[in-house]
């Protein structure tokens, strides 16, 4: 028997990150993958399951602290005699796999494994490359969202299972160039050879402050700029009359109540939105990396821009087409409860089709939204208000929406934009249309 210290393995570019739960206590015997401490970053709430195999001695962390990838967390007594093998990647942070956050060009990492040697019968279980995959449905669930072949991964955990850590060193080793990623669709983060803007001392004019960017700012900003560079955007204008629907929201409230949910405007957008997207599936779609081929979606997973007091966050209604009123409602209440938390897992925000900002509850007129690549487009709905409009024989007052669409012109160009926007518009005007 030994004692071994057990450190905290990568948990990708997160900083300073709050434990808010302990889940064991000294004297505890524990085993591979058992889960350790619960992690609260401004993102997302993170388990951090065991590296190691044995008995807990001593604890070096408390509710409340907060830790970095590498940090001492536990002592544990081990059976120098039994295997106990995991790779606990220490390389320099990478953004955590997530569709929100731009893939940022790293060195591989280097995977540090504890081992500790192995009796004679009971020899280590070697890792595992190319043979059928041992995972459990969750880590199965995971890369396929991340569109990793898990035949690819080699799994460090017992009898050489896939763990997530091993499927986000994969794609982390992707993003480094060390291997390619089958069926992902990546996005150029170019913008090399632009000249920076010089900026004065702003001291020598008055007096300054300065605060830090959030977590979720530094994250979503370094995306949102290699998509800006990278996509040659194009923003349609347009507006609807939304004067029929808004009564018909309006006489469903009493329904709303009684369900505990709310049945905003948006609700009827997204499935505008995917009536437009079926049939327009060039909209619906994600350009190939060599940029020669469509990769048309059969699926509909719609992303949802939240304001967050730490920032905008997207997360996503998966198969948003297969559900009803209700159902979106509800999707969307628990989504945006649990962004505003920050509670939000990488499931909860990758794999989005097509992605709607919506600032119709704050107001505005009109306004362009940044694609969010590799979608090829996105819509932006603004502040809707009553208008006087011509009926042929007089002025009417109706219930003008305004909304945009900026989308990427390699892949869309003006006439299909304005077609996708007129069509959406038309589903608004007269919902009953998406029941045909």
């Amino acid at each position: 028997m030994s004692i071994k210290p057990m450190l905290l393995p990568d948990i990708g570019d997160f900083k300073s990150v709050d434990i808010i739960e302990i889940m064991v206590k000294v004297g505890d015997v524990i085993a591979v993958d058992d889960p350790l401490f619960v992690l609260e970053s401004d993102k997302a709430t993170m388990e951090i399951p065991s590296s190691m195999a044995g008995k807990i001695v001593d604890l070096k962390v408390k509710i409340g602290d907060k830790v970095n990838t590498g940090v001492l967390v536990a002592d544990i007594e081990v059976d120098d005699s039994a295997v106990v093998v995991k790779a606990v990647p220490v390389a320099a942070p990478v953004p955590t796999v997530a569709v929100s956050a731009a893939p940022v060009a790293t060195s591989a990492p280097t995977v540090a494994p504890i081992v500790v040697a192995a009796s004679a019968d009971k020899p280590i279980n070697a890792p595992v490359v190319g043979a059928k995959a041992h995972a459990s449905p969750s880590v199965r669930v995971f890369a396929r969202q991340l569109g990793v072949d898990l035949s690819q991964v080699t799994g460090t955990a017992v009898k050489g299972r896939v763990s997530k850590d091993d499927v986000q060193g994969f794609v982390k080793g992707v993003m480094s160039g060390a291997k390619a990623l089958p069926n992902a669709v990546a996005v150029a983060t170019g913008g090399m050879g632009i000249p920076a803007i010089k900026q004065p001392n702003f001291a020598d004019f008055g007096d300054i402050t300065s605060e830090p960017l959030s977590r979720i700012k530094k994250i979503s900003g370094k995306h949102l700029h290699a998509c800006w560079l990278n996509v040659p955007h194009v923003t349609q204008f347009d507006e609807c009359d939304i004067t029929e629907m808004e009564a018909f929201r309006s006489g469903l409230k009493e329904q709303a109540k009684a369900r505990g949910v709310g049945v905003t405007p948006l609700i009827f957008v997204i499935k505008a939105a995917i009536a437009a997207l079926k049939k327009f599936p060039h909209v619906n779609a994600s350009l190939s990396v060599d940029g020669e081929n469509l990769i048309l979606k059969q699926y509909y997973h719609i992303g949802v821009a939240v304001d967050t007091p730490n920032g905008l966050m997207v997360p996503v209604i998966r198969d948003a087409d297969k559900k009803s009123v209700w159902e979106l409602a509800e999707a969307l209440k628990e989504l945006s409860h649990k962004a505003r938390e920050g509670k939000l897992s990488p499931t909860d925000m990758s794999g989005a089709t097509f992605s709607i900002s919506s600032l119709g509850g704050i107001g505005g007129s009109q306004f362009t939204p940044i694609v969010n690549a590799p979608e090829v487009a996105i819509l932006g709905v603004s502040k809707a208000k009553m208008q006087p409009v011509w009926n042929g024989a007089e002025f009417v007052p109706r219930l003008m929406m305004p909304f945009s669409m900026s989308y990427d012109h390699r892949v869309i160009d003006g006439a299909q934009g304005v077609k996708f926007t007129t069509y959406l518009g038309q589903m608004l005007t007269d919902i009953r249309q998406l029941l045909l």
